[in-house]
């Protein structure tokens, strides 16, 4: 009996699967175990195997198309067995395309003129079939919408193999490499160098050398959109306003039309020159700014001398004026900086934040880091204390360590502190996984290796999924205090000052001190006020007493 296939739920949280690729075709035999296709969902791209043996007679999804969990995306049963039954059995549970049933029979269309054999004009599932891969813009990060094509390794004609590297994609997080997975030629580039392609948009086709592509190609796709759009048309435009702003005439005192720029108006309305005693040195006599800056004024006649004496002597004193010139350049927004934009935005204005103040003695903290580096294999920094004694604390006060779901809260009982690093582009935070039972080396070794890889743009998507609390640590740049914006879908941030040499009043006595302030941010959500301060409470004895984060 034919056997129905549907898309799995593979996370907690997936809720639709995009088929990124087929293993099998129509027509293929199947055991049980094998990988029949590859399926992105929310977090990761994952394996789809068979869970039956037979012959697949039936694929109800394209590559590249997204599918709610449960829905059927194809049908496993015996060669030659009808299994239009069993579908029109599921038909109440799980709609099936109508157009997707021609996938599995030939096509009856003739070959349109100046094609190639019998493929012309054919859909994608039937190129596919036929052994033509359609290559779409894999999704490589939980927050991408859409890749920049930073450099093509190949071009049109190219033989490929399954295992070439096509392309560099830039994501929202980093440059990364994008495989074909096909073997044949490469047969056309959707997007060209430098443009952006939504995450599922085609950006290659392969196939056997001279395939006629037409039928794919006709369905049309979202235009790639060119990644500085504003840049090639904003000069432009300035060029053409600026231009008929110098041209814009300016009335004479006898009634004729003199041209003058811009800025030659300004300065001359700023030192009270009259335009029409200026004569222009540019083309058609156009009065520009060399013009008004040498511009003398005629000696007055003798015989007006002593009339106009009285005024020249009550006249305002002339203030010399300041000419600058206005600057300004563009450049179009990285993949990171929208994600960035987006991401902080959405966390802001969803979740309502409150900031919680408090001050720590570190006298305590850096008497031990100085006696833990005469001993450590690898220098430890103030923030690597900092990260594990978070990690300790949310272990007691699991509510502060919790994610808003909308209908339910998360409580997380494992503790993955994600560390904010500043990039070129940006901002990373790769996640220190079980920091709390992690030693100071360790943690210290897994932040260095995580800024190498942040700063070289290598961090995968593995390295900044699954955080559920965030430290951002701006006191290595000298600042005192500062509040930051919750990294979703954490319910709290801790912001990180410098450590300031202050007088502080011990046993009695003013005495010199070494205070180091922090911010918990907060989701109003899921933490109150009070369970915020219990935590700060319980983190500020951990740091001045670290000896503590030892037992």
């Amino acid at each position: 009996m034919a056997e129905i296939v549907r898309m799995p739920k593979m996370s907690d949280t997936m809720t639709e699967g995009v088929m990124a690729k087929w293993h099998k075709k129509v027509g293929d035999k199947v055991k049980s175990g094998d990988v029949m296709a590859e399926v992105e969902t929310d977090k990761a791209t994952m394996d789809l195997e068979s869970y039956w043996d037979g012959t697949i007679l039936y694929i109800g999804v394209e590559e590249g198309k997204a599918v709610p969990v449960d829905a059927i995306i194809a049908v496993v049963g015996k060669e030659g067995e009808d299994y239009k039954a069993a579908l029109a059995a599921e038909e109440g549970a799980a709609p099936v395309p109508a157009k997707e049933e021609k996938a599995a029979e030939p096509s009856s269309e003739k070959p349109a003129e100046g094609g190639s054999g019998t493929t012309a004009g054919l859909s994608e599932a039937e190129l596919t079939a036929k052994g033509v891969t359609v290559i779409r813009m894999p999704l490589l990060s939980d927050t991408m919408t859409e890749g920049v094509i930073a450099e093509w390794h190949k071009k049109v004609g190219d033989k490929v193999k399954d295992d070439d590297i096509l392309a560099d994609v830039e994501t929202d997080k980093a440059t990364m490499e994008v495989m074909g997975y096909a073997t044949g030629t490469l047969l056309h580039i959707g997007v060209e160098k430098g443009q952006a392609a939504k995450v599922n948009g085609i950006i290659a086709i392969v196939g056997p050398e001279g395939t006629d592509i037409s039928g794919i190609l006709s369905q049309g796709d979202a235009p790639a959109k060119p990644a500085a759009d504003a840049k090639s048309d904003a000069p432009v435009a300035e060029k053409a306003v600026a231009e008929v702003k110098e041209e814009t005439p300016v009335a004479s005192g006898s009634g004729e039309r003199l041209k003058a720029s811009p800025l030659a108006k300004r300065i001359a309305k700023d030192k009270g020159i009259d335009l029409a005693q200026v004569a222009g040195s540019a083309d058609g006599g156009r009065i520009i700014k060399k013009d008004i800056e040498n511009f003398k004024p005629a000696a007055a006649p003798a015989n007006t001398a002593s009339s106009s004496a009285p005024a020249a002597e009550k006249a305002a004193p002339v203030i010399p004026q300041y000419v600058g010139e206005e600057k300004y350049t563009e450049k179009p927004v990285s993949q990171m900086r929208k994600v960035i934009a987006k991401r902080l935005a959405e966390s802001l204005f969803t979740a309502p934040h409150f900031y919680l103040n408090i001050s720590i003695d570190m006298d305590n903290a850096i008497s031990a880091r100085t006696a833990i580096n005469a001993v450590a294999p690898v220098k430890i920094s103030f923030n690597d204390i900092v990260i594990k004694a978070v990690a300790v604390a949310l272990k007691q006060h699991p509510a502060v360590n919790s994610s808003w779901g909308g209908d339910k809260i998360r409580f997380n009982e494992h503790t993955n502190i994600g560390v904010a690093m500043a990039v070129e582009d940006g901002l990373l935070v790769p996640v220190v996984r079980f920091a709390d039972g992690k030693s100071l080396s360790h943690i210290s070794a897994e932040v260095k290796a995580y800024g190498q890889k942040a700063k070289a743009k290598k961090l995968q998507p593995s390295d900044w999924e699954g955080s559920t609390f965030t430290v951002s640590n701006l006191g290595m740049f000298g600042i005192d205090e500062f509040t930051s914006i919750i990294n979703s879908p954490d319910g709290a941030i801790l912001s990180v000052g410098a450590i300031q040499q202050v007088p502080v009043v011990k046993n009695g006595a003013v005495v010199p001190g070494n205070i180091m302030k922090l911010s918990l941010g907060c989701d109003h959500r899921v933490v109150d006020g009070a369970t915020g301060a219990a935590f700060l409470q319980t983190l500020k004895g951990l740091l001045e007493e670290p000896i503590r984060l030892l037992v």
